[in-house]
């Protein structure tokens, strides 16, 4: 397993841009020889949400192809130049940028290194044999977890609280309220950011989480990597019953208070193992890579708080999208997502 040194996480990272010709002389050289594979975090992979189930996942992909895993966690949201170079130096036949801040630093040491790079939330910058995005929505699970919300709150409020509006999260945002909306539209749909960048932010996720919950929603949607911990403990803690609907992971094991309602979990494996049997087909970077029901890359988390009838209508929803017979509107733009809402705390200025 190889570790970023603690003298390469200090070091003065090289700021320039390389030019895109440089790209060009990678190709089908590299194509089947697919030895480790690399992924690189923020935040330590214990959120059971964007970093552990990255993580999670690279591990898996590793283990299923028999190669060498090359984790590097907890680098922060700054220049990653060093971490990124000394990954292709120990020879990592592919490197996950798993944060959309990493979609210059990495892109630039593997075409420096000549290794292919996945990077996130940058669509169309694919590049045969070189670079591929794998932007992500779980907004065909989110639609149907606006449907469970609107047919489970008592109050006929539900809140969705976010650590930020990069476009995953703005996607399921919307798809969440247009849930909510379809499925009752006498619900009303309060909406609150912590912060611009503010995944790890607990404290704050749980004083936002507080401000809907007072203001009367009894079920929070929750979009907050490590400050869904504090979107949680808001919600185990209310003063009436609030229910929590989760994203990316599977926070059972944590449920304490018994507040997990549901989760729209994300499973990356099927995307990184088809990112290694393109980078051996020489298909990588030709297409993006997503998430969706079909492949159950998507899922909505059957917990024993939803009542089976309840269910039986998630199941029917998931049929339709599933066949195409129901469309669920992909949406990114923080501005259209906020026109969805019924009220708006947009936090501190972005």
């Amino acid at each position: 397993m190889t570790r970023i040194s603690r003298r390469l996480m200090t070091a003065t990272a090289m700021a320039a841009v390389l030019a895109t010709g440089a790209f060009a002389v990678m190709g089908t050289a590299l194509a089947a020889d697919v030895k480790s594979i690399a992924i690189m975090t923020p935040e330590e992979p214990n959120d059971f949400g964007w970093n552990q189930q990255g993580f999670d996942a690279a591990k898996a992909v590793a283990e299923k192809f028999g190669l060498q895993f090359m984790p590097a966690t907890g680098l922060g949201y700054g220049d990653v130049h060093p971490q990124a170079r000394e990954l292709a130096e120990d020879g990592a036949s592919l490197i996950i940028a798993h944060a959309s801040g990493y979609n210059t630093a990495v892109p630039e040491v593997g075409a420096e290194k000549k290794v292919p790079v996945a990077i996130v939330d940058k669509e169309g910058s694919g590049q045969p044999g070189v670079l591929a995005d794998y932007t992500l929505s779980g907004h065909e699970g989110s639609y149907m977890a606006g449907a469970l919300a609107a047919k489970m709150s008592k109050s006929k409020t539900v809140g969705i609280v976010v650590s930020g509006e990069p476009p995953s999260w703005n996607s399921q945002s919307a798809a969440f309220a247009n849930g909510v909306k379809a499925t009752d539209s006498g619900v009303k749909i309060l909406y609150a950011v912590i912060g611009p960048a503010a995944y790890s932010d607990a404290a704050g996720g749980k004083r936002v989480t507080e401000q809907l919950i007072g203001a009367g929603a009894d079920i929070i949607f929750g979009q907050g990597d490590g400050a869904s911990m504090g979107m949680l403990q808001a919600v185990d803690t209310a003063k009436s019953k609030t229910w929590f609907i989760d994203v990316i992971g599977d926070k059972t094991s944590i449920d304490k208070k018994n507040s997990l309602l549901s989760s729209v979990v994300w499973d990356l494996v099927p995307l990184y193992s088809e990112m290694v049997e393109d980078l051996k087909a020489d298909k990588f970077g030709t297409h993006e890579y997503s998430l969706g029901l079909k492949d159950g890359s998507i899922k909505l988390l059957h917990t024993k708080n939803i009542p089976d009838d309840v269910w039986a209508t998630l199941e029917d929803l998931s049929k339709k999208i599933i066949d195409g017979s129901l469309k669920v509107d992909r949406i990114e733009d923080a501005q259209k997502v906020r026109a969805l809402m019924s009220a708006v705390d947009p936090g501190p200025a972005q």
